[in-house]
């Protein structure tokens, strides 16, 4: 699996023109899923996502985790983040796992996420077109992949 996880002041999601998601203080994450992807895999980036310590402290340095500022999580799915650009200039979206696959596994990534969340966390719909706006706090932008954990 793999994330692209933004520190935001606000993000929404909109859908046929309503929002389906917003949040204040917290974390936008986008999240792709390929066929390899496990429950395990979903888990340990959850884990990773809701621990890391980006927001700043009275100090002003990144040392806090989403629940020690009362941040909330904007999970949106995002196909697009196993998109291959090595031959041609159309991606080709091979790498991404079906729905029928990532559907599950989508659901059981949010889930996990809001088992270890305080607030309650937003979605947009898989397969929908979304259309996701945000203010980046830092701006704070970090890419994480199960299969590397680096």
């Amino acid at each position: 699996m793999r994330a692209i996880i933004q520190r935001v002041t606000e993000a929404s999601v909109t859908i046929d023109e309503k929002i389906t998601g917003q949040i204040n203080l917290g974390l936008l994450v986008l999240v792709g899923i390929e066929p390899q992807d496990s429950e395990e895999d979903a888990s340990w980036l959850a884990k990773k996502i809701i621990q890391m310590r980006i927001f700043a402290n009275e100090k002003g340095v990144p040392n806090l985790a989403l629940n020690e500022v009362n941040g909330n999580v904007l999970i949106i799915s995002q196909f697009t983040l196993f998109a291959s650009t090595k031959k041609g200039n159309r991606p080709s979206y091979i790498r991404a796992a079906r729905p029928e696959q990532a559907i599950p596994l989508y659901e059981f990534f949010i889930k996990t996420v809001q088992s270890e969340v305080k607030n309650t966390i937003q979605t947009g719909i898989f397969g929908a077109d979304m259309k996701v706006s945000l203010l980046n706090d830092g701006p704070v932008t970090i890419f994480i992949d199960s299969k590397i954990k680096e």
